[in-house]
């Protein structure tokens, strides 16, 4: 026994020195065998007063590995070292759960409130005011189609008067879930009661300050007064929007859960066609989208003349092409890759140029107003700006050394401060510690291998995402690697759930989320949660692959234990190295 011990202490102390003192190794919460052990009953989540609108909850927590653990009477499975993650059904409404341990006897109660999904519909003929929409400012031009929601009585028979126009609203049968259900499989449509929706096209100008709701069933009529501020226009578009910010958000809809589109850089000129609270929507030559009102400058509307393109030149700056577009003005581009080629779309521009100074480099007027230039290699990463009215596209070449020494490797440890900690396991260790200890054994081993390695972070401290992602944009590394610990949402399976899983977002960083995916699996005999595309903010940095690793679940009462084991972080730096230093070999020779 005491040999043993002093074999485990010699292992952590030279762990510590691999990581440049052994006291570090104990700077964080817990040490990393603390971090496997408690020394009575303890619940990490859910947190007191929980409140949830799924339909069942998991349980983490830990208790010393003698006698058992019983939710409501109930014993629950644990792992060899006492970790739990059971899932219990809920109730809608308050819901009491005790935890009890019998050694030492020790005991947790919790109350979890499961709400509805969406505000309950009345049983009586009614219409709830807060479940109707639009409830923000709307102005639309003439011709253009709104949509109208309510939640109201059940089979109901639902119309709605908006000065002359009569809409009715049908019933909508099912909710669709967040984008979160695609992670837990549980991604089908949720059915519902009580909501209703319908679509008007006004044909004439016109203010409401007003609709009128009528509710008929069973031989009972209701009418209730709205409030609404719509403002049907003649005026399109409405006004000049320039953006003013370096990258503008532009969405699909009018709202954050609405998907992102290709952002349009500072000085990007449109044309704003309607406004939907605070977001405009912009005329982006044959399609439309819609940015925050803070993120441009308006000014009074006037037809924008057309733009001409003229002439196309490259320069090479290094591991960078420089693709310079000289226009008018600037305009609205989407950008669109495939493994070996990437298309720019500029929407309002008429081509004048029958002579290109860039090879592999087509163009084609795809419509009126959207020229289309096509660029046959493949690339690295990319970057998109204005100079004044010239559009710069920027082009990253591929690594020219087949090898892993020289490379710039940029490693973010994810989370960090006293207010993110990331996901929790089962004893309350954090993300942001295990994270940081990995990042710092994993830029060990790839320095002894010869790259240079940057951290966004090398102590415990909070660090936002944009900050994060202006380091990749400074730093312009060979890769970024992300590095997390997942967890799931209430509806998940705790118990059953492990495995390293990877996203990527940018063409250029499937490949290697691939790559880096299939060889930890194979070198460490881990379970897959896959490989998900998935725009998260530090997948979407364009100037080189970039991906994020969830590198195991916290939350898994078995994988919690691997997790935190010194042995087994070191295990995992040197096969990520490795499967980092594969990928450029294979990238070389390819």
């Amino acid at each position: 026994m005491g040999t043993r011990w002093l074999w485990v202490l010699a292992v952590i102390l030279g762990l510590g020195s691999l990581l440049g003192g052994s006291s570090w190794l104990f700077s964080q919460e817990l040490s990393p065998i603390a971090a496997d052990r408690v020394s009575a009953l303890h619940l990490t989540y859910p947190p007191p007063n929980h409140r949830t609108t799924a339909d069942r909850l998991f349980l983490i927590g830990s208790a010393p590995p003698e006698g058992v653990v019983r939710v409501n009477g109930r014993v629950i499975p644990r792992s060899r070292a006492g970790h739990f993650a059971p899932t219990v059904p809920l109730v809608l409404g308050l819901n009491n759960l005790v935890l009890h341990h019998d050694r030492p006897s020790r005991e947790i109660r919790v109350q979890v409130l499961r709400e509805p999904i969406t505000p309950v519909p009345p049983t009586d003929l009614d219409v709830l005011r807060q479940g109707f929409e639009p409830q923000v400012p709307v102005m639309i031009p003439v011709g253009d189609v709104l949509c109208f929601r309510a939640i109201a009585t059940p089979a109901a028979e639902v119309s709605l008067q908006v000065g002359e126009n009569r809409i009715s609203l049908m019933p909508t049968p099912v909710l669709l879930p967040g984008n979160g259900a695609a992670l837990t499989g549980r991604n089908q449509p949720i059915p519902a009661t009580g909501h209703y929706a319908g679509c008007n096209r006004f044909e004439h100008p016109d203010t409401f300050t007003k609709a009128i709701i009528r509710l008929r069933r069973g031989g009972q009529e209701l009418s209730r007064e709205l409030p609404v501020a719509i403002a049907i226009t003649a005026a399109s578009p409405q006004a000049i929007a320039t953006v003013r910010v370096p990258q503008g958000v532009a969405r699909s809809g009018p709202g954050t859960d609405f998907s992102r589109l290709t952002p349009l850089p500072r000085g990007t000129v449109a044309h704003v066609i309607a406004r939907h609270g605070d977001w405009l929507r912009l005329a982006l030559g044959d399609y439309t989208a819609w940015i925050r009102q803070q993120e441009v400058e308006q000014r009074p509307v006037a037809l924008l003349p057309p733009v001409t393109l003229r002439s196309i030149s490259a320069r090479d700056r290094g591991a960078w092409t420089e693709i310079h577009i000289p226009l008018d003005r600037p305009v609205p581009l989407a950008i669109g890759q495939r493994p070996h080629s990437l298309s720019l779309s500029l929407f309002g521009v008429t081509p004048q140029t029958d002579t290109i100074a860039v090879p592999n480099l087509y163009w084609q007027q795809e419509s009126g107003d959207r020229l289309t230039l096509t660029l046959e290699r493949p690339q690295w990463g990319y970057r998109v700006r204005y100079d004044g009215t010239t559009l710069v596209l920027s082009l990253r070449q591929p690594p020219r050394s087949p090898q892993l020494r020289g490379q710039t490797i940029l490693l973010d440890p994810g989370h960090g401060g006293p207010e993110d900690l990331g996901a929790r396991g089962s004893t309350g260790y954090p993300e942001k510690a295990v994270t940081l200890r990995v990042a710092r054994l994993l830029q060990r081993e790839l320095e002894r291998r010869g790259a240079t390695v940057i951290l966004t972070r090398t102590e415990d401290r909070d660090l936002g995402l944009q900050e994060r992602v202006a380091q990749i944009e400074q730093a312009a590394p060979a890769i970024a690697l992300s590095l997390h610990y997942n967890a799931l949402p209430d509806d998940g399976d705790a118990a059953h759930t492990a495995g390293i899983g990877t996203f990527w977002f940018q063409p250029q960083s499937q490949p290697l989320a691939q790559f880096l995916h299939d060889d930890l699996i194979r070198q460490l005999q881990r379970p897959s949660y896959g490989v998900f595309w998935n725009n998260l903010a530090l997948t979407r940095p364009t100037d080189a692959p970039a991906v994020l690793l969830e590198l195991g679940f916290m939350i898994h009462p078995e994988e919690f234990s691997w997790i935190v084991d010194p042995l087994q972080q070191q295990k995992l730096a040197i096969a990520l190295a490795q499967s980092i230093e594969r990928y450029f070999i294979l990238q070389g020779s390819s």
